[in-house]
């Protein structure tokens, strides 16, 4: 097995297994330095590849030794010869690793954070509609449900309150609703970001290629489809979903479902 590396656009390699192990050993080599071998589609940080740890282990390989005796970096004139691997694709070496950068758990939540946000003035537009007289009788029929003793009481409670509410607050409910999902819609299927992500500069891929999702995965698959059984089941699928986000490759559960991960934009 070759195996090439890469740190700050200078190449080098190739190296055996044995020498790229005892170079990590002696921390010649970091983790965070880009790797290729025969096999892989793209470049990746050695990490990732070694899950952290400072050796690799690649399935069913079997190996031969020996080591270099200086870093593959230390001359910066170092350009590597006789490689099957061409250069062209260590031109794009850092894009790639910045485009494989996993979003933090944080940069994900507080992205969701805002787009829940955006639905709130949906909520608050009844009260625009409502006369004097009938905003005292919301504000009566609120404190009533807080203090319902039975499921049956509170049901009456809560048609009541929206049989108060006129038709045309339920229109421009509805139509401020529709017209977020469709600029959401827009931005994800163009760019794969939510305005949420937008703002936290993240995004969604391809779980395997990077690309660029299509819309019935990027929206209809992560968004609506969770959305529904979040209103369904609240917050049994929410607490379900957002747990596969602490594993290895923070994705969580409409993530697998998509095929889809969520990773730092491209500076």
């Amino acid at each position: 097995m070759q195996i090439y590396l890469a740190r700050n656009n200078q190449q080098a390699g190739p190296y055996t297994l044995e020498q790229l192990n005892q170079m990590l050993a002696s921390q010649q080599v970091l983790l965070t330095d880009l790797a290729w071998h025969q096999g892989m589609s793209e470049w990746k940080a050695l990490g990732e590849l070694t899950q952290g740890k400072l050796v690799y282990e690649p399935q069913g390989y079997v190996s031969t030794p020996p080591a270099p005796e200086h870093s593959p970096f230390q001359n910066t004139d170092y350009t590597a010869t006789n490689t099957s691997r061409p250069n062209s694709a260590l031109s794009n070496s850092r894009t790639q690793a910045t485009i494989n950068e996993l979003a933090s758990i944080n940069q994900r939540a507080l992205a969701k954070i805002i787009d829940m946000l955006l639905w709130l003035p949906a909520a608050a537009l009844p009260s625009f509609f409502l006369s004097a007289d009938q905003f005292e009788q919301l504000s009566g029929l609120q404190q009533k449900m807080q203090t319902a003793t039975t499921s049956d009481q509170a049901i009456q409670l809560q048609t009541e309150l929206f049989q108060l509410i006129p038709m045309q607050a339920w229109q421009a409910m509805a139509i401020y609703l529709l017209i977020m999902l469709g600029i959401q819609a827009f931005l994800l299927a163009k760019t794969g970001q939510s305005i949420g992500k937008r703002l936290t500069k993240i995004k969604i891929v391809d779980a395997e290629s990077n690309e660029k999702v299509s819309l019935m995965r990027v929206f209809t698959i992560r968004s609506i489809i969770f959305i529904i059984l979040n209103m369904m089941f609240m917050p049994f699928i929410t607490i379900l979903d957002y747990g596969f986000a602490f594993g290895a490759k923070r994705q969580a559960l409409h993530d697998k479902l998509a095929k889809t991960k969520v990773v730092k934009q491209e500076k």
